[in-house]
């Protein structure tokens, strides 16, 4: 049982230094250090109960590597050089299952008809803007005619518990609206977790 357990953990320990060669397609996860990021890193957990707060899609130009992302004020395409400046932490690359790669053209073709899109501040999906992995979610959406990740209940609350976190009621006071709690959207950990892609190693 000893051994088993050293090999699971020297295989891990040679995962989680695998550097992965990006291709056109993979997710990049990151975790970010905010409020709001805490927030929402207590309620949501990424792949081998990562935290993940953000994510991005690689789009590679004449041998350049961008991100896809809806972050800041809209949705842009950012180098991949200054995407990572955006946290400390390691950053986590998923790819696609080989059998799901095919429209991963389209999702792409998406992605960057969005740019110049409002960022959802709201964190409600539909209405015209774009959250990370919102964005992703309808990416993949739109190439497969038909819904490829998973919408989820949201929750804004403490875990196991009633109250809200005081974060977020400060947020959505801010904006003049009600939370969202209950509402269905996504997140990066969950994705992260999605059994269409499989993390391949870090950068």
């Amino acid at each position: 049982m000893k051994k088993i357990i050293l090999l699971l953990l020297i295989s891990f320990s040679v995962f989680a230094q695998k550097k992965a060669t990006l291709k056109e397609g993979d997710i990049i996860f990151q975790s970010m250090n905010c409020d709001l990021c805490k927030a929402i890193n207590a309620v949501t957990e990424g792949f081998d109960g990562k935290d993940f707060s953000h994510l991005g899609l690689i789009y590679i130009q004449n041998d350049s590597i961008y991100v896809i992302e809806a972050a800041g004020k809209e949705v842009k395409l950012t180098p991949l050089e200054i995407f990572k400046t955006y946290t400390t932490e390691t950053m986590y690359v998923g790819r696609l299952k080989r059998k799901y790669r095919k429209h991963i053209p389209k999702a792409i073709e998406f992605s960057m008809s969005q740019m110049g899109v409002p960022y959802d501040e709201a964190y409600l999906y539909d209405n015209g803007s774009y959250y990370c992995s919102e964005l992703i979610y309808d990416a993949f959406l739109s190439a497969y005619e038909k819904p490829f990740f998973e919408l989820t209940p949201m929750t804004f609350k403490e875990p196991n518990s009633n109250q809200y976190f005081k974060v977020w009621i400060d947020y959505y006071e801010n904006l003049k609206i009600e939370i969202p709690e209950g509402k269905l959207g996504c997140n990066p950990g969950g994705i992260s977790t999605s059994d269409k892609l499989k993390i391949i190693g870090v950068i």
